[in-house]
């Protein structure tokens, strides 16, 4: 792929993520040498909707968005429970409005919208949400993965192959 050592990117999580959409980019990206950081809203771990811990390495802080190259928002009823903190919000918007990439698969785009940067982009998500995606201001697309700048979105955990490679081509730019 190219040399990303050095990179860095957030995941975020909340109890009750979908398991391949964490696991999947946190070890595609350790496998490149992207420093991973696993943040949460405040607790040390988090259990997954089938009860898989995964322990965070810090909490989500509004102001350290930009600090990171990406931001990666996976799926599940978590981030249900991620968009009701102000503080992830602005995290992903300011990590948005710095030109930083925000790759979000699944439900995720839940926090796309409620972070307010979903207008004028073109995006795809789990089919059950994409009328939140198109009042948040969205083109919504059915396939497998949709690059809008820097933005990433994908619809399901079969599509995390795609949803990977677009988002590491990002990177390595």
């Amino acid at each position: 792929m190219g040399n990303l050592n050095g990179k860095r990117a957030a995941i975020l999580v909340e109890d009750l993520y979908q398991e391949l959409e964490v696991w999947y980019p946190l070890l595609r990206m350790r496998e490149e040498g992207i420093i991973v950081n696993v943040l949460g809203t405040g607790k040390k771990n988090y259990k997954s909707k089938l009860g898989y811990d995964i322990i965070v390495d810090g909490e989500v802080l509004e102001s350290e968005g930009p600090k990171y190259d990406a931001v990666i928002i996976p799926g599940g009823y978590a981030p249900d429970i991620l968009r009701r903190y102000d503080r992830v919000n602005i995290f992903v918007k300011n990590a948005f409005d710095s030109g930083k990439i925000i790759s979000s698969i699944c439900h995720g785009l839940w926090v796309c919208a409620s972070a307010g940067i979903l207008k004028g982009k073109t995006a795809t998500c789990f089919f059950a949400i994409k009328d939140d995606v198109i009042n948040a201001g969205a083109k919504y697309v059915d396939q497998e993965v949709c690059v809008d700048g820097r933005l990433v979105t994908s619809r399901k955990p079969e599509d995390l192959p795609a949803f990977m490679k677009e988002t590491l081509k990002l990177l390595n730019c």
